[in-house]
C-alpha cells in the first residue's frame, strides 16, 4: 500500500518537532524511590536543570527554533525559574503528569489526579494552560489518553504507530491528535547510565556519539524523503553535556539545509486538525 504523502504548510518538504522532556531527578526517583537518599544518583538528573537546559536553549535560540517542553508538575514547582525561562523564550510548555508516574500502574482516578495536578502546577508557575500531553517514562493505557482529553489536553505525543500525526480514536466518542515518537530519536536510551539503581539493567552502554548522530541524521533523511514528521526527544541531562551539545548543533544545522517545517506541538495539532 502506498501511503499518501502529507502536505505541509508552504509546500515544506517534511515536518520536524523538537521536544524536551524536563524530567530533572524524577526519572531516577521513578526507577527506584529509594534514590531520594542517593544524592549522587539524583545529581544525574539535576545536572539537566543546572547546566544542560541552558545549553539546549542557547542552541535553539541561535537557530531561532521553537521547541515543545513537556514538564511534570513537580518539576515546575521545584524549578519554577527554569520553567518560566523556557516559556519566556517562546517555547511551548506541555504536560507530563505530576511526578513521573507510570500511568499504566495507576487507577483511572489516580491518573486523572496526577494529570490535573501537573496542569495546575504549570499554570501556577508560568501562567499557561498546556495543550499537549506526553506520558512520563513507563506505559500508558487508552484510558490515560481519554483522561488527558477530558482534562483539556488536545494532542498527545506518545505512540509509535506512524510517522505522521493522525487523529486517534479514543473509542468513547472522543479523539485526540497523536504526534508519534520513536525511541531511535530519543537521546536518553543511548546515554543514561548508572550503577545503582542499574540503568540499563544489563549495563554495557553509553553509546558512541558519532554513531548516534548518524542514526538521527539517517532517520531524518528518511522523513525528508517521504515527507514525514520527525520528532526529536531531548533530555537536557543527556544532550546538555559539553561533549554532546555539539551533536544537537550539528543535527539541527543539517536539518536546516532542507525545506523543513519546524513546528511546536500546538502548531502541529492546529494544522493537522484543520487540514
Amino acid at each position: 500500500m502506498i501511503l499518501e504523502r502529507p502536505k505541509w504548510p508552504q509546500d515544506k518538504k517534511c515536518a520536524a518537532m523538537i521536544t524536551i522532556n524536563l524530567n530533572a531527578e524524577l526519572f531516577w526517583l521513578q526507577l527506584d524511590p529509594s534514590c531520594v537518599n542517593m544524592p549522587k544518583t539524583l545529581s544525574l538528573g539535576q545536572y539537566g536543570m543546572t547546566r544542560g537546559i541552558d545549553r539546549v536553549l542557547d542552541v535553539l535560540k541561535e537557530r531561532k527554533l521553537r521547541a515543545t517542553c513537556f514538564v511534570p508538575g513537580w518539576v515546575a514547582e521545584n524549578y519554577p525559574e527554569k520553567v518560566r525561562q523556557i516559556e519566556k523564550q517562546g517555547h511551548e510548555i506541555g504536560a507530563m503528569g505530576y511526578k513521573h508516574e507510570n500511568m499504566a500502574l495507576l487507577s483511572s482516578e489516580e491518573q486523572e489526579a496526577a494529570i490535573r495536578k501537573g496542569i495546575a502546577a504549570i499554570e501556577k508557575v508560568c501562567g499557561v494552560i498546556p495543550r499537549g500531553f506526553r506520558s512520563p517514562e513507563g506505559e500508558l493505557t487508552l484510558d490515560t489518553l481519554r483522561i488527558a482529553r477530558k482534562c483539556g489536553l488536545d494532542y498527545s505525543s506518545n505512540l509509535c504507530d506512524d510517522d505522521r500525526p493522525y487523529v486517534k480514536d479514543l473509542e468513547d466518542g472522543e479523539s485526540i491528535l497523536e504526534i508519534p515518537i520513536h525511541w531511535v530519536n530519543y537521546d536518553l536510551p543511548f546515554f543514561a547510565f548508572n550503577y545503582h539503581p542499574a540503568f540499563p539493567a544489563g549495563q554495557g552502554r553509553i553509546a558512541g556519539y558519532s554513531g548516534v548522530l548518524s542514526n538521527w541524521k539517517e532517520e531524518f533523511d528518511g522523513c525528508a524523503e517521504y515527507g514525514l514528521c520527525y520528532v526529536l526527544q531531548l533530555d537536557p541531562a543527556a544532550i546538555g553535556a559539553p561533549g554532546r551539545i555539539g551533536m544537537l548543533e550539528e543535527l539541527l544545522d543539517y536539518m536546516l539545509q532542507y525545506n523543513v517545517w519546524f513546528a511546536a506541538g500546538s502548531e502541529m495539532a492546529d494544522y493537522c486538525r484543520n487540514k
